[in-house]
């Protein structure tokens, strides 16, 4: 058996050495080759007052030979084998990935132990899978991924949120102790998305070293971060099993979700440039190669107040306006005519359509439009022909009062029946009409989540998925955006099934310059659902000008959430300048390269995309500057030797009051070089807060 295992990327390498158990000693930058000595280099000093022997931090850490932290695996068999001790007996590699085999024959259990580094994009994939080699049942309470970090990832940024609130961040010290977060809400969830980065001390979005790492799982989750006591530090992530949860009997196995990596030293631009591309090339996939459709949602502008002639209005206007997507929100099927009734009866409300659907699509149709429909399979309410006729088909537990969240119960997507009914309501609906597009909601926790009496959150995230590849391949023609009340199931493994998240119920376009940032760490912008709001956001009551909720939707997978038939020519003017402005930068904005500039004044967010020729840059005024003049714009990402045509793009009119004299720059389209741009910069306007810029570069 070699000594080491050399997994090598475009850029980066991952060199592990196989002893008695897998140990990673270097995961960064790219090594041309493994020296003779490295062996001997890298040996460890035994301290005093410890154990006698070295104890490596495996792939898989194990209490039994002397790792204090967390382990990689826990379980039992009826009280015993709890600390198992595996030795390494195979290891299988190819070009870019390798497989180590681990078996502790007292445990009666063997590993599979998976690494995956993509050429391309550098990042490393990990899963690992443990098989019951015994007779009698083994009861597994945990099996995460561990990945070790070298001593200076000294900073750790991890993400925290709610509902309306996803993807914010913050940052602590990662010297001694550590961090954990637990989300037991049965779905990816708003408050704990499964994301966090550790680098060198103040790291920023354009410089100093930097892991991330990502668990692409739509369930309970475990993360955490933990600094030994000697110093060594990694990051383990893996599923949250509920007590009981996963029970194998001989020979059967249990598989972790992928947990997701990558290295970057020029900060976490690095970072997001890899997952982005990463997430193009090989999570989601588009059914058909063509710019991502304008979107409006008539959710903000009808609630359930459905009328077919007057969607049909409101489809015309959105046309008008530039709109290439037009989807029908909640409220169009029996007896929804508010929260609380009628989910789960996906049949159309003849009441409210006495002619069909199908007026209404064809309607859209002929206006040039696709047609999509919001939906909510995993749900019922109380007050409902489904939960009446099967009340056994509710997610819970018997004996137990169970609270409704949003006056709504989960479905037991385990029971055959219930998930055969599902699909056979969505596949009719779907081969009915001509529908492209479902938005796919999900508006609720877990609670009491339990199949048959035992704890069902994996095999319900199991489930959904079994259900959404089924529709898939039933229509393979329509996409599927996953709305989980906005934030609250992202992930890479939805994704892959999917094609858009909608990145929050929030529209307030202040609220989302930080959603929206925090989600680009790892994910592309045409998979981001981002939306102009009205005037007065419904979320926050905050009022915010065109410019700023123009601009800030203008960065993702563009829509309008409005009633077009009720607002004044000169707004639908507006959306339609920010939609044509939207078409005419979509082709950069959802291939490019997605960077943010690190800003002098706190109260700035500067991020813009690039390809090999162009360049947007947007800058946003988040509140009041720091100082009189704001500080140049600085573009690290220019090529020195080259020159580049400036020009601006957007700018709030109101801005201009700020100023006696702006610089005449704003009226002209300038050529500079890569290197005056890079060292110099440009000056910008004074901005009022809550407003924003573009400025467009194009290479000479």
């Amino acid at each position: 058996m070699n000594e080491f295992i050399h997994l090598q990327s475009k850029n980066h390498s991952l060199i592990i050495k196989t002893a008695r158990v897998p140990e990673v000693l270097h995961w960064g930058a790219k090594i041309a080759q493994i020296d003779e000595d490295l062996l001997l280099s890298t040996e460890r000093p035994i301290s005093q007052a410890r154990l006698d022997v070295d104890v490596p931090l495996s792939l898989c850490p194990e209490l039994g030979s002397g790792h204090f932290n967390a382990p990689g695996i826990e379980g039992h068999r009826d009280g015993l084998d709890w600390a198992p001790v595996f030795n390494l007996v195979a290891t299988k590699q190819t070009t870019d990935a390798v497989e180590f085999t681990l078996r502790d024959d007292v445990a009666k259990l063997e590993l599979t132990i998976e690494l995956e580094l993509d050429f391309d994009t550098d990042v490393l994939k990990k899963r690992t899978s443990v098989k019951n080699l015994g007779d009698s049942r083994y009861y597994l309470g945990k099996l995460s991924s561990t990945l070790p970090l070298p001593n200076h990832a000294n900073e750790l940024m991890t993400f925290h949120g709610r509902w309306c609130h996803e993807f914010q961040t913050q940052r602590q010290r990662f010297e001694h102790g550590g961090f954990m977060q637990e989300n037991r809400r049965g779905r990816t969830s708003h408050e704990n998305f499964p994301g966090l980065f550790v680098g060198s001390n103040g790291f920023s979005e354009q410089s100093g070293q930097v892991w991330g790492f990502h668990l692409g799982w739509s369930g309970n989750h475990q993360m955490r971060a933990d600094v030994r006591s000697d110093g060594r530090r990694f990051v383990q992530a893996g599923e949250l099993l509920l007590a009981g949860e996963s029970i194998l009997d001989a020979d059967e196995c249990y598989q972790s979700p992928w947990l997701y990596g990558c290295y970057s030293n020029s900060g976490l631009n690095g970072i997001s440039q890899r997952f982005q591309q990463f997430v193009r090339q090989n999570i989601v996939k588009f059914p058909v190669d063509k710019p991502r459709p304008v979107h409006l949602n008539t959710w903000e502008g009808i609630y359930f107040d459905h009328k077919p002639e007057y969607i049909m209005q409101m489809a015309s206007e959105a046309a008008e306006m530039g709109v290439e997507r037009f989807i029908i929100d909640d409220g169009w099927f029996i007896g929804r005519d508010g929260e609380r009734a009628a989910l789960g009866d996906w049949y159309l409300d003849e009441m409210k359509y006495p002619n069909g659907l199908e007026p209404v699509i064809e309607h859209v149709n002929e206006k040039g439009m696709e047609f999509g429909l919001w939906v909510e399979p995993e749900m019922v309410s109380q007050d409902s022909n489904l939960y009446r006729n099967h009340p056994e088909w509710v997610l819970g537990l018997q004996g137990y009062h169970q609270p409704s969240g949003r006056w709504q119960y989960v479905l037991d997507l385990q029971n055959e029946g219930c998930f055969n009914y599902l699909f056979e309501r969505l596949n009719d609906l779907l081969t009915r009409y001509n529908i492209t597009y479902l938005k796919w909601d999900m508006n609720r926790e877990l609670v009491q989540p339990g199949h048959q009496g035992r704890p069902a959150v994996h095999g319900q995230t199991m489930a959904l998925y079994r259900l959404v590849d089924e529709l898939n391949k039933a229509h393979p023609e329509v996409e599927i955006e996953s709305c989980s009340s906005g934030g609250g199931r992202i992930d890479f493994e939805i994704l892959k099934r999917t094609q858009r998240f909608w990145a929050s119920d929030c529209n307030d376009a202040l609220e989302r310059q930080a959603i929206q940032k925090g989600m680009s760490y790892f994910f592309p912008p045409e998979v981001m659902g981002a939306h102009i709001g009205p005037d007065e956001c419904h979320s926050t009551n905050r009022r915010h000008h065109i410019n700023m909720r123009g601009v800030t939707a203008l960065g993702g997978h563009m829509g309008v959430e409005l009633d077009p038939v009720k607002e004044p020519q000169e707004e639908k003017e507006a959306f339609s300048r920010y939609i044509a402005l939207h078409k005419q930068y979509r082709h950069l904005l959802h291939s490019g390269r997605s960077f943010r500039i690190d800003p002098a004044d706190k109260n700035q967010n500067i991020y813009g995309v690039e390809s090999d020729d162009e360049m947007l840059i947007t800058v946003c005024q988040l509140a009041m500057p720091d100082h009189a003049l704001p500080s140049p714009l600085r573009i690290s990402c220019t090529d020195s030797d080259a020159k580049y045509q400036v020009k601006l793009v957007e700018m709030p009119q109101t801005s201009f009051q700020l100023m006696k004299q702006r610089p005449k720059w704003l009226d002209k389209t300038l050529t500079l070089s890569g290197d005056n741009l890079k060292e110099i910069g440009i000056t910008l306007p004074i901005l009022d807060p809550e407003s924003a810029l573009i400025v467009h570069l194009q290479k000479i």
